[in-house]
């Protein structure tokens, strides 16, 4: 297998969870849009790159202050900054009412950073007008209102930080709580001390202020991929590819095929385009590259499952990259411990250990009726040869009217009646196989093994009920008990593989975050998108035009 297909999310989730200190110095790296798409360079995928410079100190000055009460005038002349008052108060009650983005030279570049910010706002996907840009825009492109003097009014100094605080809550928080509920993402939320932010950035070196913003850098790579992709539909975007055969191998020849090469070559996962209608070795190669990076078979074939992720049109993609960026705004920044991941629509889990993957699985979740919820939970116990109680629903809708159909069903399933339930033995026969995890949440979702082992080799792999079945299950018992010295690879293979139930309490605990991402960039820099297997992407696009 190639060994692309391992890192899937993986860069995506260091970036959700590098330590604060490397995170300020994350940045993107990507060539200029502007040029055409038939000129598309391997250049333009986005690298993450680390800038070491050493912090420099802005706005050092001291000296010169303004009165509080030009606080109160600005807002009541600017109503639409009033929810910013607290925020504004207590970043300059911190700093004695020194001015902030001029020192005795004048207006500092930091401000011209947050100008540009605001200025490309539009670049960050949401639908958002800047609070009075003409003003900021009028004064801002006028040099006599750069110059600093003892008497200046303060009032270009007080906009551009309500700006700042504006910036701030929309693009790096995004939608609030109301907004996460309505799409059920049940992950703890960042938190952003917005007024300390701005110190610690005003104390920044010019060329590095807000270069890194406090979303993880994967928003950065989405942002620049969207900016890409706006640029495709601005030319037009492409039109649906009707093939004239069911699938295409190598070396099939077809007038077709210049189609499929002219737009693996436009997405960037054909280098150089010859226009050949061959299928050649060059066009397998790609043709393996994009399947790769949406999650199929990479067997080079383009059959039906190629073609409808070919086809998907490019405002889709667009929609696709902006909700996803929306999703990086609510992420927290950095955990300190040892964690587990499960990126629901790519079907993989991921082990973390000091912020950075160790190894991954295949998974299996649920159907799109038995959704696996969105939250995050802690990892508490281990169970091997679990008996498995079959939950009220199923045995509602499948078990009772299987019984009735049958007198010896539950004999036959290895079920015996327990308690005014239905419960299933230990066995290789177990719907959960020969182990589960326990992280206890109101969802009632697990992690468990399946004897159904022949899913793990489907693309599409959404068949359970809710819980989360893994490909590896002994792997993971080993690997949380290692810790637990008395619990031998011989000693844990035994326990799975016998007859009573055995619960141990794990002495290190982790935790879980189920999360639901859509569109990533990878180590590689390549951009991945997977299926909206809940159709949560179009709800929220809903909810963010509707700000």
């Amino acid at each position: 297998m190639n060994g692309y297909r391992h890192y899937g999310i993986t860069s995506f989730l260091i970036c959700i969870l590098l330590p604060a200190s490397l995170f300020l110095f994350i940045q993107c790296q990507s060539n200029s849009n502007g040029q055409k798409i038939n000129n598309r360079s391997k250049d333009t995928i986005p690298k993450i790159k680390a800038d070491l410079s050493v912090p420099g100190n802005f706005s050092s000055q001291t000296q010169i202050r303004f009165d509080s009460a030009e606080i109160h005038k600005f807002l009541y002349d600017h109503p639409l900054f009033t929810a910013y008052s607290n925020d504004l108060f207590q970043f300059y009650r911190s700093r004695n009412f020194t001015y902030a983005w001029f020192d005795f030279k004048g207006l500092i570049e930091p401000a011209e950073n947050l100008y540009n910010k605001l200025e490309s706002i539009h670049e960050t996907g949401l639908p958002v007008k800047i609070p009075y840009e003409t003003e900021l825009r009028r004064i801002m492109e006028n040099d006599s209102n750069r110059s600093f003097k003892k008497s200046a009014n303060p009032f270009l100094e007080l906009l551009l930080t309500a700006e700042y605080f504006f910036y701030a809550r929309v693009i790096w928080s995004g939608l609030g709580s109301s907004g996460m509920k309505a799409v059920e993402w049940d992950l703890p939320r960042k938190k952003i001390a917005y007024d300390q932010l701005l110190d610690s950035l005003l104390k920044t070196r010019s060329e590095n202020f807000l270069q890194s913003e406090p979303v993880y850098p994967q928003y950065a790579l989405l942002k620049t991929q969207l900016r890409y992709y706006r640029n495709i539909q601005q030319q037009g975007g492409w039109s649906e590819l009707i093939p004239d055969k069911r699938a295409y191998r190598k070396s099939d020849s077809s007038g077709f095929l210049v189609l499929i090469r002219q737009r693996l070559f436009q997405i960037g996962d054909l280098k150089e385009n010859n226009q050949s209608p061959v299928l050649d070795a060059t066009l397998e190669e790609a043709i393996k590259r994009f399947q790769l990076r949406h999650g199929l078979n990479d067997d080079g074939v383009a059959g039906k499952s190629f073609f409808e992720a070919l086809n998907v049109p490019v405002d889709a993609r667009i929609e696709q990259l902006i909700v996803n960026m929306e999703r990086c705004r609510w992420m927290p920044v950095s955990m300190n411990k040892d964690y587990f991941l499960i990126n629901i629509p790519e079907f993989r889990f991921y082990a973390f250990e000091n912020n950075k993957p160790v190894w991954n699985m295949k998974v299996v979740v649920g159907k799109s009726i038995h959704e696996t919820a969105v939250f995050s939970g802690t990892l508490r116990y281990v169970v091997f040869a679990p008996y498995w109680n079959v939950p009220p629903g199923i045995l509602k809708d499948e078990v009772l009217p299987a019984i009735s159909r049958s007198k010896n069903y539950l004999a036959k399933n290895h079920m015996e009646w327990y308690g005014g339930t239905v419960r299933q033995l230990p066995g290789p026969w177990n719907a959960l196989g020969k182990v589960k995890f326990l992280f206890p949440n109101s969802h009632n979702i697990y992690l468990h093994d399946t004897p159904a082992k022949e899913l793990f080799k489907r693309d599409q792999r959404s068949f359970s009920h809710g819980c989360i079945r893994v490909e590896e299950p002994k792997r993971l018992a080993e690997y949380v008990l290692r810790d637990q010295q008395e619990w031998t690879s011989e000693r844990i293979d035994s326990a799975m593989n016998g007859a009573k139930e055995i619960q141990i309490t794990l002495k290190k605990t982790f935790p879980v975050l189920i999360a639901y991402f859509t569109a990533w960039v990878d180590e590689g820099g390549q951009l991945n998108f997977r299926k909206d297997i809940y159709n949560k992407d179009h709800r929220l696009a809903e909810l963010i035009y509707e700000q």
